[in-house]
């Protein structure tokens, strides 16, 4: 455990906001600390200090870290050898001295073993993809690194390679067979040029060459010891539980850009392809764009900070250059681009704000003859903390409800699908929206009681049919929604069996010692910490459960290990108890409506052919794949009927009404790509299965609203 000499944080949280104070700590004789060992021990005081249920960090953790970080750093275990893991073994029981105030000497080391082992492997790659491969052999490969040892000696690592190789290569050869024969079936005028089977395995070790010389590029160029170190600091945080985790500054402010929906860039979305940062759209208006020097189609070669060196983006992530080409509103960054003619160029371009009103909440109507059904999509609970009058979930809700209502609709439909959460204080308001008043969740830290957050306003903005549409990426601040609609019985939860599973609660907090107790932002990154978990008003958590719905749809997820039950470093489930309230009366027995839904749902072929089959997919990744080509069409052909039969039941018959909202109609007048892809957002809700189930379920209602009022 940390010594007793350590100082104590100074803890206060009021309205939700999180306030620590530290001071330096002692480094165990390792004077002054390096920006690395700052990091660590003051994310080592914070984790035991005031994590809701800390683990002890001893030598038993630090066994847990040293493996954890080396599948972190070789998730394939196919780059370090068995030697170099008991070679490393030395730090095994020392990385909770590292934390504790000891030097950082782990990484470093590790490092310096990697990056030759990089080298080695690259040049394997290269040799292996130089010759052409056996497909009539009958041998498989293991591609589920939870069933694999570090290679014993380099013979195993080079034989693993090429069974990796060889697989990624037979995936593309296959493929372009099948695009030659399909192409050659409609070439009535015999135009197609045909390769033979050696030109196309030849292509084939061509393209995954090109993906290998990629990712290469990124372990050479990209993953620094800095990218190391902040994966390992990573792995610590995440041992405590998965949500714990540690930002580097650049990321902390995208993160901070994630939430807020606006940011300071250059106004261009961009996509990695062929190698290289493409430039795919431009914002009208942004600095891009009205700078008349930024093309669709260039590529960004590098960039830089004004004056500053330029960073060149050989092995970038696109979510990596962002970070590099966003900065502060006003500041200049410079592009090198290479234009489609092949001619370099470097533009100098000053930042401005730009506004991601596509992730904001959204409307529409379905009218079905029956009713007029309004439906808002929320991808998540954003909030800028940062501005007064920034964009808040709640607030853009409540706008698109009076929307709604100003166009009669007899029902609404709110779509919390893959939404993973953000703000606590918006969930709080938007459950208000819906219900009188009174409590929504309930809040504890490790010490103290649970406070009750509640809705003090008695007004209702809509207290019409409700649907609360979920699955299994519904997280964390969805979960409390779609908990409290249903513990008030205010609506029906419809979609997997049960949401994600996040019930705990995370603040930022910065890790300078001077600015930590005022900043959630600082030289030296941030930490999130669980610092709380929250509980239904009823005293259940979701934490593990997550909520179950009242309507059950089958869906192609549900078998996948993807929920937070499936984390083994996950908080447990517990419960306190219930807090005092009154749940809503519809007028009507709400079991009629679960029931003809139940049906419904029962009955519908697709819905039990999605059953079936998605079970049937499961059972089939076990992640051991033959190299035979034979046996890999055939295990190919399966998947692949399987998938196409469930794309085509994920489609209705006959489309859904699906109409825009009049106050919609010239929502991106002026962005002719944004209008477009407006409108293909409404056409997707088209042919959506599950949204066609929840309009019944709301109709369902309305028709019972609508007999009791007649009694």
């Amino acid at each position: 455990m940390f010594s007793k000499r350590s100082l104590p944080f100074l803890i206060v949280v009021l309205a939700g906001a999180l306030f620590i104070g530290f001071q330096s700590l002692g480094t165990k004789g390792h004077n002054p600390p390096t920006k690395y060992e700052k990091i660590l021990h003051n994310v080592g005081e914070m984790l035991d200090q005031v994590h809701y249920s800390p683990k002890a960090i001893n030598d038993s953790f630090s066994r847990e870290i040293f493996k954890k970080y080396l599948v972190a750093i070789d998730p394939d275990k196919n780059f370090f050898l068995q030697s170099d893991i008991n070679q490393l073994k030395m730090y095994e029981t020392k990385l909770d001295d590292e934390i504790l105030g000891g030097p950082v000497q782990f990484v470093p080391a590790v490092a310096e073993i990697f990056k030759k082992r990089v080298a080695e492997a690259d040049s394997i790659t290269k040799l292996l993809l130089s010759k052409p491969f056996d497909f009539k052999a009958n041998e498989e490969v293991v591609l589920d690194a939870e069933k694999l040892d570090f290679p014993k000696d380099e013979a195993e690592r080079k034989d693993m390679w090429r069974k990796r190789l060889k697989y990624m290569v037979l995936e593309r050869y296959v493929d372009m067979q099948d695009t030659q024969e399909k192409n050659k079936a409609n070439d009535k005028d015999k135009t197609v040029v045909l390769k033979s089977n050696e030109q196309l395995e030849s292509d084939a070790r061509d393209r995954v060459q090109k993906i290998m010389n990629k990712t290469f590029d990124r372990y050479k160029f990209k993953f620094s010891v800095d990218d190391q170190f902040n994966t390992y600091v990573n792995t610590i945080t995440t041992s405590m539980d998965p949500h714990t985790s540690f930002f580097p500054p650049v990321d902390k402010r995208y993160f901070d850009e994630q939430m807020s929906g606006r940011f300071f860039g250059i106004g261009a979305s961009l996509r990695e392809e062929d190698g290289g940062i493409k430039v795919m759209t431009l914002v009208t208006g942004s600095p891009a764009w009205k700078s008349g020097q930024v093309a669709v189609g260039d590529i960004i070669a590098k960039v830089a900070q004004g004056n500053g060196e330029a960073v060149d983006l050989t092995g970038y992530a696109v979510e990596d250059a962002v970070k590099l080409i966003r900065g502060d509103k006003g500041t200049e960054v410079k592009l090198t681009l290479k234009k489609t003619d092949g001619s370099m160029k470097v533009i100098s371009l000053i930042r401005d704000e730009i506004v991601q009103d596509e992730t904001f909440a959204r409307s529409t109507i379905v009218d079905n003859g029956k009713s007029k059904v309004g439906y808002i999509y929320l991808p998540e609970f954003y909030a800028d903390f940062d501005n007064p009058k920034g964009a808040r979930c709640s607030a853009d809700v409540a706008k698109e409800l009076i929307k709604l209502k100003e166009q009669n609709v007899d029902g609404v439909v709110l779509d919390l699908r893959n939404n993973g959460g953000g703000s606590l204080f918006d969930v709080v308001q938007m459950v208000g929206l819906f219900i009188e008043d009174g409590p929504i969740v309930q809040v504890k830290d490790r010490d103290g009681k649970p406070s009750i957050l509640r809705d003090r306003d008695k007004n209702i903005l809509y207290d019409g049919p409700l649907a609360v549409m979920v699955n299994e990426f519904s997280a964390s601040a969805s979960e409390i929604f779609a908990a409290a609609i249903q513990d008030y019985h205010r609506g029906v939860i419809i979609g997997s069996t049960s949401t994600y599973g996040k019930g705990t609660v995370q603040r930022n907090i910065g890790l300078d010692k001077e600015t930590g107790m005022f900043s959630s932002n600082s030289e030296l990154g941030t930490i999130k910490l669980t610092l709380q978990k929250f509980y239904r008003i009823n005293g259940g958590s979701t934490q593990l459960k997550g909520v179950s719905s009242d309507v059950v749809l089958p869906d192609v997820f549900e078998y996948s290990k993807l929920r937070e039950k499936d984390d083994p470093d996950a908080l447990p489930w517990d419960e306190i108890q219930k807090a005092d309230y009154n749940t809503w009366k519809p007028g009507f027995d709400m079991n009629i409506v679960y029931n003809n839904s139940n049906g419904r749902v029962n009955s519908n072929p697709a819905f039990n052919e999605i059953k079936t089959d998605t079970k049937w997919l499961a059972d089939q990744n076990d992640k051991v794949y033959s190299l035979n080509i034979d046996k890999f069409r055939e295990e190919k052909k399966n998947i692949s009927t399987t998938v196409k039969k469930l794309e085509a039941l994920n489609k209705l018959p006959k489309e859904l009404d699906v109409v825009t909202l009049p106050q919609d109609a010239n929502r991106y007048a002026n962005d002719k790509d944004r209008q477009d892809r407006f409108k293909q957002w409404q056409k997707s809700l088209k042919n959506d299965i599950y949204l066609n189930e929840a309009v019944n379920v709301v109709n369902d209602m309305v028709v019972q609203r609508n007999l009791a009022k007649a009694k």
